[in-house]
């Protein structure tokens, strides 16, 4: 059977008033994520990937050490986009609380440090590509960006938040203002309570 595109966590004009349109959403999700899915269905019908039992094991199988094959990029896309989605919250943006807070203030230096250091890695990936907060394999938090589909998972991290930067994101929404929609993510969007019970099932494993 072919993979079928995950739901969205909320409706879809549900984060309207938080300034990411219906119509981003409307194109961003019912047309972009879903082209990377019925790509990646295309790409391995009729192949031993289609027998795989997730889209994350397609992506993990095709990453292929750092050369990914075109199958990569429409898994991992597929993959990223509903890490995003479910990274967002209509009750979104505040501050983050409880265990992921006290790792942030040990790990990246507080609150404030994480912001600059998020916008920063947004602000700087060239071209397209996503921002990300991941646990280590170590076990510590760490800010990074990756370009395209690329993610922490295939090098052996966990990530608990990431922010698209590929300029269907925002585009409708602020054009080329790549740092206001940023800015408007950590304000108001991110769902810590998400973020949160990622971080714990992350580092209770």
């Amino acid at each position: 059977m072919p993979f079928t595109l995950p739901p969205l966590p909320w409706a879809i004009d549900a984060l309207e008033s938080k300034g990411m349109s219906q119509r981003t959403m409307e194109f961003h999700y019912g047309k972009h994520h879903t082209a990377y899915l019925n790509n990646l269905n295309g790409q391995i019908a009729g192949k031993a990937l289609e027998q795989l039992p997730s889209v994350h094991e397609v992506m993990l199988q095709t990453w292929n050490n750092g050369n990914p094959t075109p199958e990569f990029n429409n898994a991992a896309q597929v993959i990223n986009h509903t890490f995003f989605w479910e990274s967002m919250s209509p009750n979104g943006g505040g501050k983050p609380s409880g265990k992921v807070a006290e790792a942030i203030d040990r790990d990246l230096g507080g609150y404030d440090k994480f912001v600059e250091a998020f916008k920063t890695a947004g602000a700087t990936q060239f071209g397209s590509g996503w921002a990300w907060l991941s646990v280590s394999k170590a076990g510590k938090l760490e800010v990074s960006k990756s370009p395209n589909a690329e993610n922490p998972w295939v090098h052996g991290n966990t990530p608990i938040l990431t922010m698209d930067v590929w300029e269907h994101a925002y585009y409708l929404d602020v054009q080329n203002r790549r740092p206001d929609f940023i800015a408007n993510f950590i304000d108001k969007l991110i769902d810590w309570q998400r973020v949160e019970q990622r971080y714990v099932a992350a580092t209770s494993q």
